[in-house]
């Protein structure tokens, strides 16, 4: 009967906790999801001017903007890192004043990016592009570059929603800023209601609308009596040299590791398959990347999700729990990866179709998709331990792994590849890409089963405290399922 009544207990346990994954990631998958939306908006609108520079243009000029960015997005990913470790410890005040953190952080890089913008061109010009394409990307970097302070600003007060486990908040602030996106986009792009089209810049102005649109709105939420009363948010504002150097500590490493990754796949695009192979092989690769967006961002939100769930059964002191939930994140990423990998292997080219019904291009994109069709298992598993170790706060060795390999897999083996093959065309850097997929999912997953992110303790020499102000003190022993 005790072994009975243990097996339920087990099973009633599972279960919660796989509910638990799900409710806390279908919020969060919306969310990033909601972000491929936006870029999928922004390329359909573009496919539809007279010419396919815009086309060929605006992923080599998101690719570098996000070069840039990413690395401040990286250090503003460990709120949500610190703010559910501190909601499993009870330390509620100490959320939003990481929160709060976050939008000093995207005021410095964005006031670099103010200063980068004019200097655009020259980067362009060397990479070398067709003279109409150069255009193009020069038109939509120089305002793109504007969006750093508010995409960085904004990431950060939408890991804090999620790591206090309120991912509808992000959510919804999300679908908001893709509504205003399409709507100041379509406008300026084609021109309506008296305006003069735009073209490519009008995409730009319409996500720089959206994401300053969505940095409001996550703060005015921070502000408002709800959070106040549980997390003290209108008295953790100051910004704290302490608490930046935190997130500076975990952040970069990972910061780095995706901003290695974005200037790789940077240099992927624009050299290895823009300059070597023209713009043909670049509209397909452009097309090909809308789909692999539908793959891996809603992947990203259960990773995400995970982050934050890791982090407060950690911070709880329940690390056992939190090995459970890497595992139901694991297969929910799997399952929906390689259900997308089936349709990208037998229908690739019909899929590049849809935005370019250029027989090369479709040719061309078709073969891209099998690789794609290759690597999405593998992608899902990396996304899934990625997550889970910046959940641990475990962020400084597997930077380090995937910036060397990244730079020696696919700028190495890539150029090597469309060197030594060129007659493999694009196809022979893709080759490249897929290896550092499989290769980087291996590792992070042995890292995770190694266990050395039991170890670590990203709040070493922090005293332990329970929050004392007037405002949020006598809350302090609710019980953790208020915070969700």
């Amino acid at each position: 009967m005790k072994q009975e009544g243990h097996h339920n207990s087990t099973t009633a346990r599972n279960r919660s906790e796989t509910r638990n994954v799900i409710a806390m990631s279908i919020p969060v998958v919306i969310t990033t999801s909601s972000r491929a939306f936006m870029d999928i908006a922004d390329y359909m609108m573009i496919a539809r001017l007279p010419t396919s520079d815009a086309q060929a243009a605006i992923l080599p000029a998101q690719i570098l903007m996000w070069s840039y960015i990413v690395i401040g997005i990286g250090v503003v990913s460990m709120v949500s890192t610190y703010a559910s470790q501190c909601l499993g410890r009870k330390e509620y005040h100490e959320c939003s004043a990481y929160a709060w953190q976050s939008i000093y952080v995207g005021g410095i890089f964005g006031g670099i990016a103010v200063a980068l913008a004019p200097m655009s061109h020259h980067l362009i010009a060397w990479i070398g592009h067709a003279p109409p394409v150069q255009q193009a990307e020069i038109s939509y970097l120089r305002i793109a570059l504007l969006t750093a302070g508010p995409t960085i600003a904004a990431g950060g007060l939408g890991w804090f929603f999620i790591g206090i486990h309120k991912p509808w908040i992000t959510m919804w602030s999300a679908i908001e800023a893709n509504i205003v996106n399409v709507a100041v986009s379509v406008t300026l792009i084609f021109g309506y209601f008296g305006f003069e089209p735009m073209g490519i810049r009008g995409a730009a102005w319409g996500t720089l609308a959206a994401v300053s649109y969505r940095t409001l709105r996550l703060a005015a939420t921070l502000l408002t009596s709800s959070v106040h009363r549980r997390f003290a948010s209108r008295r953790t504002w100051k910004p704290s040299r302490e608490r930046i150097a935190k997130l500076l500590r975990f952040g970069i490493p990972f910061g780095l590791q995706w901003t290695s990754e974005v200037v790789v796949w940077a240099i992927f695009v624009n050299v290895l398959i823009g300059r070597k192979f023209g713009t043909t092989a670049l509209i397909a690769t452009n097309s090909t990347w809308q789909y692999m967006r539908i793959s891996f961002l809603p992947s990203m939100g259960v990773g995400q999700a995970l982050t934050a769930l890791v982090g407060k059964s950690i911070g709880a002191g329940d690390p056992d729990r939190a090995a459970r939930e890497v595992k139901t994140a694991a297969l929910i990423t799997m399952t929906y990866m390689g259900a997308l990998s089936i349709v990208y292997g037998f229908f690739g080219a019909e899929l590049v179709g849809f935005f370019n019904a250029d027989p090369d291009v479709m040719r061309i994109g078709g073969s891209i998709m099998i690789c794609a069709a290759v690597f999405q298992l593998f992608d899902a598993l990396g996304i899934t331990y990625s997550s889970a170790l910046r959940g641990a706060g475990d962020t400084f060795v597997p930077a380090v792994f995937f910036i060397l390999s990244t730079w020696l897999i696919i700028v190495g083996g890539g150029w090597y590849i469309a060197s030594r093959y060129p007659h493999l065309g694009s196809l022979g850097p893709w080759l490249a890409g897929s290896t550092l997929i499989i290769v980087t999912a291996v590792f992070l997953w042995w890292r995770w089963r190694s266990a050395a992110w039991r170890r670590i303790d990203i709040f070493a020499g922090a005293p332990r405290s329970i929050v004392a102000s007037n405002d949020v003190g006598e809350l302090a022993t609710e019980s953790d399922a208020a915070a969700g």
